[in-house]
C-alpha cells in the first residue's frame, strides 16, 4: 500500500477547505479513508495546523477537524537522528528539512505538497495532490 506523507500546506488545505486545492486533498483523503493508501504526517503539522486554524475558527472545531484527520492519518516519529539530520541538512529551511527526514524515516513513497521546490534534493517522490491523483488514474 502506498504511503503518502502529506505536508503542513496539505492538511490546511484540506481541514480547512482551501480552494482551489481542496477538492484534490479530499479526493486523496478518502482514498486513505477506505483504505486504499496510507496517509502520514509528522507531529509538527498537527501543532502548526491547530495554531493556524485557531485563528480562523473556534477551538471545539479545530479540534474536532483534527481528530477526524487523525483516525486517517498515522503520526510518525521525530526523534533525535531527524533533528540531527534536519540540522546537519542542505535544507534552507529548518522546518522543510524536518518534515523531509520524518517522511524518509516513515518509509513514505510519496511527499505531498504545493511547495516542491522546497524538497529539491528529495529520493522520495514529490507531487501536490493532484498530480498524485492523475498519477494513479494511468
Amino acid at each position: 500500500m502506498k504511503k503518502l506523507f502529506l505536508d503542513t500546506n496539505i492538511i490546511l488545505d484540506l481541514l480547512a477547505n482551501r480552494n482551489p486545492y481542496y477538492e484534490s486533498i479530499a479526493k486523496i483523503a478518502t482514498l486513505a479513508d477506505q483504505k486504499k493508501l496510507h496517509l502520514i504526517a509528522s507531529p509538527i503539522s498537527f501543532t502548526t495546523v491547530n495554531y493556524i486554524l485557531s485563528k480562523l475558527e473556534s477551538m471545539e472545531t479545530v479540534m474536532s477537524k483534527m481528530r477526524k484527520f487523525a483516525i486517517i492519518c498515522q503520526v510518525c516519529d521525530v526523534n533525535q537522528e531527524i533533528i540531527e539530520k534536519s540540522l546537519n541538512s542542505k535544507f534552507s529551511d529548518f522546518e522543510d528539512a524536518v518534515q523531509y527526514f520524518s517522511a524518509l524515516n516513515s518509509g513514505s513513497n510519496v511527499i505531498i505538497t504545493r511547495n516542491g521546490k522546497d524538497f529539491k534534493e528529495s529520493q522520495i517522490s514529490i507531487m501536490t495532490a493532484e498530480e498524485y491523483l492523475k498519477s494513479i488514474a494511468n
